[in-house]
């Protein structure tokens, strides 16, 4: 967008005041700062009503929008109005099956053009992490409802102007955390709150998710023709492209993912804190990892432990992408769960939907669904306009994701330590010492040995967990990590 003077400026809004009135002198005065929505201010608090359908946009369906666009189009009362990716052959492709079948849905490019059509009520984002604050933003500037898939942001200071923005637009905005809405993880976290098991000792978060290199390249890789790449980098710089495939990759390098730590492991840590029933994040973290068994383009690690520090019980969230030993395909497991949690308790633990004694024998079963009433909550909530009663409204996700960027801040500010380094480092946290162990016994079975392939010791970060911001010892470091140098016009304003 090009920049004006301010005597342009001022012509401008005395020509829009006195041709559109007040609507028009807010469009005039939002395109001298980067994009503004062009919705109307009368259209941001419109109610729809029972007998309206409410008009569905997906954003980024490369991989999980697929799902979103089905499971939507599904709802009664819900209609896919619009689709946008920056892929013309996903899009064609996804336009195509609506063609077929004789419906109707608009096709964009640019989110942008998008968010200015007045026929779509809700954004439903499922695009790279380092989209996802911006759509929200955006979105909410623009009078519309959003459901953004996990994380909620890509950094900690994104998901504070994301619940700003919510609240200042009076928005309803969903995280993709879906499993909160799983009303059997509400009644065991229930039972586990009225004492059933004893006092909870550690909430565990497990991602044993095989995980195999993404090879090296030479140099820049083309950008495939049918990718607008400077859309598809959007708030990211526009970087070379540095790894053989620009999809799903993305979740490996830092300045568009955020490992696996906030791929599969953001479910993981956000029903750690439910069921701690923290509401806070934690004052104190660190991590410990690396990238190990293969030398790829990859940044993030594989093999991680992110110790966060709650009273009187921690949350430790653990990484693995390596197999059970080596030469196997089959992955390891910790008390039977790979992917999933262990709430530990005095009298018992709970995992998998069942709660068992200290002996493992079982002793209750929670029905768990997967949370397939999130998409509906959503729903609800924007017929209701009470985004309180949202099952996981962005307030609880941005602070879920703030376990995950605290963890990662660690591990990026962390150096190569040797065993005898690290254990110094954590020796005072037993649980901490207990999963390192199993971490070094893990990647043996690997033959892979920490004296000769160090791991990366992240510092201990203490938080303020009120402002959200690093203190003491490498907090000068680690405060620069909260907010990400965007790339105008892709930019978050101080003031949303």
């Amino acid at each position: 967008m090009s920049k004006m003077t301010r005597r342009e400026f001022t012509a401008s809004a005395l020509a829009a005041a006195a041709t559109g009135g007040a609507a028009a002198l807010l469009a005039a005065c939002q395109t001298t700062k980067g994009y503004r929505p062009q919705t109307p201010a009368s259209t941001w608090s419109k109610v729809i009503g029972a007998n309206e359908d409410v008009r569905v946009a997906v954003v980024g369906f490369h991989s999980k929008g697929k799902t979103h666009i089905d499971g939507f189009r599904k709802m009664k009362g819900v209609r896919v109005v619009a689709l946008c990716d920056v892929d013309s052959k996903v899009l064609d492709k996804e336009v195509k099956k609506f063609t077929d079948r004789n419906e109707k849905v608009a096709a964009y490019r640019d989110i942008r053009e998008l968010l200015d059509d007045p026929n779509v009520d809700a954004v439903v984002t499922a695009t790279p992490n380092h989209w996802h604050a911006l759509v929200t933003v955006w979105a909410c500037q623009a009078g519309k409802d959003v459901y953004v898939e996990k994380p909620a942001c890509h950094e900690i200071w994104e998901g504070i102007k994301q619940v700003e923005a919510a609240r200042k637009y009076k928005r309803v905005v969903q995280v993709g955390t879906q499993h909160h809405s799983d009303q059997g993880l509400k009644e065991a976290f229930e039972w586990i709150h009225a004492g059933n098991l004893g006092k909870i000792l550690v909430a565990r978060g497990l991602c044993y998710k095989p995980r195999e290199s993404i090879g090296k390249v030479s140099g820049p890789q083309p950008i495939p023709p049918e990718i607008d790449y400077n859309l598809w980098a959007g708030p990211a710089p526009m970087v070379p492209l540095m790894r053989k495939r620009l999809h799903y990759d993305w979740h490996w390098f830092w300045l568009t993912g955020n490992g696996d730590i906030g791929n599969q492991g953001i479910h993981e840590m956000d029903l750690a804190r439910w069921a701690l029933g923290a509401t806070e994040t934690s004052p104190r973290t660190i991590s410990i990892g690396g990238r190990f068994g293969y030398d790829d383009d990859g940044q993030t690690p594989n093999t991680h432990i992110v110790f966060q520090d709650y009273k009187p019980a921690p949350l430790i969230f653990e990484v693995r992408g390596l197999p059970v030993k080596a030469g196997s395909k089959v992955m390891p497991a910790y008390k039977g769960i790979r992917i999933g949690n262990v709430i530990h308790c005095e009298g018992g633990y709970f995992a998998g939907g069942w709660a068992y004694d200290n002996k493992g024998e079982k002793i209750k079963q929670f029905k768990l669904d997967g949370g397939k009433a999130h998409r509906s909550n959503f729903i609800e909530a924007v017929r209701s306009r009470k985004w309180e009663t949202l099952n996981s409204d962005i307030q609880q996700g941005h602070l879920s994701a703030t376990l995950v960027h605290s963890g990662n801040i660690s591990h990026r500010l962390g150096k190569e330590a040797s065993q005898g380094e690290i254990m110094e480092k954590i020796k005072a946290e037993k649980d901490a010492v207990e999963t390192f162990e199993r971490l070094k016994e893990h990647l043996a079975a690997n033959e892979i040995d920490l004296d000769k392939s160090k791991a990366t010791l992240g510092p201990w970060l203490a938080m303020d967990t009120k402002q959200l911001v690093f203190t003491g010892p490498f907090a000068a470091e680690a405060n620069k990590l909260r907010k990400r140098d965007y790339r105008k016009p892709f930019e978050i304003p101080e003031q949303v």
